[in-house]
This record gives C-alpha cells, sequence and structure tokens, in this order.
C-alpha cells in the first residue's frame, strides 16, 4: 500500500487548493479556527500525499497507516484533505457544520471515511496513537502512527503520560508531530504554559526528537518516512508553523482563532492562493 498518488511537483498548489477549501467553509458555515487550519496544512499535505500508506478506496483496510488529528478543532483542514485525497467526495464539504449532516466542527467517530477517531478534547490524540502503535506490535503489523498535536494541547498532563508510556514500550512506529504555532485561545503559548525548550522536553522523555519547518512539505516527507516500526524509539517532531499561514492579513494574528472571514475576505485569501 502507497502513499496517495501525487508528484511533488503538485504538492504547492495541492496546498494552496487546501487552504481555499478551509477559509470557503469557514465562511460558508460560520465556524472558527481558521487559523489553526492554516497552520497545519502542510502537514497535512506531507501526510496524506507524500507518506502515508493508505488506500483511499479502503480507509479500513487494517494494514493501513493511522493519521489522528489530535487538535481536532482543526477538523476542516482534515476533511478537505480527505475529500481532496479521494476518502469522499468534494461535494460532502457542504454539510460541514449542517444540521443533520455528517461533518461536524470536531471529527466524530466514523463520521466519514478516514477518520479514524474522534477527537477535540485536548490531550486524547497521542494515547490514542499509542494504543494502536502498541496494538499493531502485538498483532505483528508493520503499519505506522501519527498524532497531530497543537503546542498547547501539551499544556496537558496526559500528553506526558504517554510520552513517557510510548518510549517504554520502544514504539517506533509512532510519531507524535507537534504543530507549534506559538498560540493559543487566548494568548501566547510561552506565556500561557512554560513550554520552552520544547524539543528538549520531548528528547528528555527519550523520543528521537527533531525541530523542522512546519511548513517545508518536502521536508517534512523526509522527517515523517523515516519513521519505521523497527525504530528503537518513537519519533517527535516539534513543526514550527505560523497561525494563519498563507494569507498574509491572517497570520500570526490570533484574532483569527474565532474570526470568520467575510465574502471579501474570502475572495482576497483566494487572490493570494492563486486560485481566484
Amino acid at each position: 500500500m502507497t502513499a496517495v498518488s501525487r508528484t511533488n511537483a503538485d504538492l504547492p498548489r495541492i496546498a494552496a487548493t487546501l487552504r481555499g477549501e478551509v477559509v470557503q467553509m469557514s465562511h460558508r458555515a460560520k465556524t472558527p479556527h481558521l487559523a489553526s487550519c492554516l497552520s497545519c496544512i502542510d502537514i497535512l499535505t506531507a501526510a496524506y500525499w507524500g507518506v502515508l500508506r493508505i488506500d483511499p478506496a479502503r480507509p479500513k483496510d487494517v494494514t493501513r497507516d493511522r493519521f489522528i488529528l489530535s487538535k481536532g478543532h482543526a477538523a476542516t483542514a482534515l476533511y478537505a484533505t480527505l475529500a481532496h485525497a479521494g476518502f469522499f467526495p468534494r461535494a460532502d464539504l457542504d454539510s460541514y457544520n449542517v444540521a443533520g449532516g455528517h461533518l461536524a466542527e470536531h471529527p466524530g467517530p466514523d463520521c466519514a471515511p478516514g477518520v479514524e477517531a474522534a477527537t477535540g478534547s485536548l490531550g486524547h490524540g497521542l494515547g490514542l496513537g499509542i494504543g494502536m502503535a502498541l496494538a499493531a506490535r502485538i498483532q505483528a503489523r508493520d503499519y505506522r502512527v501519527f498524532a497531530l498535536l497543537s503546542d498547547g494541547e501539551c499544556n496537558e498532563g496526559s500528553v506526558w503520560e504517554g510520552a513517557m508510556f510510548a518510549p517504554a514500550q520502544k514504539l517506533g512506529g509512532l510519531c507524535a508531530i507537534v504543530d507549534f504555532n506559538k498560540w493559543q485561545a487566548t494568548g501566547r503559548s510561552q506565556e500561557v504554559m512554560h513550554l520552552d525548550p520544547l524539543i528538549d522536553k520531548w528528547r528528555a522523555f527519550g523520543w528521537q526528537a527533531v525541530e523542522t519547518d512546519g511548513h517545508d512539505v518536502e521536508g517534512l516527507i523526509k522527517l515523517m518516512s523515516g519513521v519505521k516500526p523497527s525504530n528503537e524509539r518513537p519519533t517527535a517532531i516539534v513543526a514550527h508553523t505560523v497561525k494563519g499561514k498563507g494569507v498574509s492579513f491572517m497570520e500570526d494574528d490570533n484574532n483569527w482563532h474565532y474570526r470568520i472571514p467575510t465574502e471579501d475576505e474570502v475572495a482576497k485569501a483566494f487572490a493570494e492562493l492563486g486560485l481566484s
């Protein structure tokens, strides 16, 4: 089983398209967390178009790699990614946050093909991923598990409980990716809790931890492709990102944690993304 088939030359265009999709979805559904979605688009692009061994036509294949969006408030980014990768029709995105629709503001269990778990209650995704990685070992399967966390989520004690457990079990097929955009809902991440030096914390807990540019898709693909069940330690990737990445008037502006774009702002964003 291979990653969704695309060439590297397509990756910037794919990322721009996904950004435009989530901007439009936020406007149409009147939902927040737009900037948190934009910061992780390149990570999702790297995962689904360069790394994950998963077939959109067989999303429940037991041999598939698993991807858990632990920062479930970025659900629009995941839904857009899955739709564009062929897991379900793009027309289904119109049902996002619509009464009776199956795409809620936070992912529900089996709400759509490719959604691995209900997430959004922060601190749970890494533990779910650990359970899946441990199940792979018990069942003698070689699939890998990737969990995307927010930096604010690293305030949760359950994250660090999992961070101690995974190296003890030598879960080499597990990768935690932190979308380190430096903001939380109410302020700078470092001002809310003392996260720095975040990379040293993961290393101290026994992980193979690396820092990278979270918007370098090819670099992310290279790092994530190095995750193997045969590795001695799990991998933590601290991905430095910009909240609101790709739309200049949203970048590093925490007002866009809750703001909804107007029709004019959608048009401006599309123009910047080269989609108009």
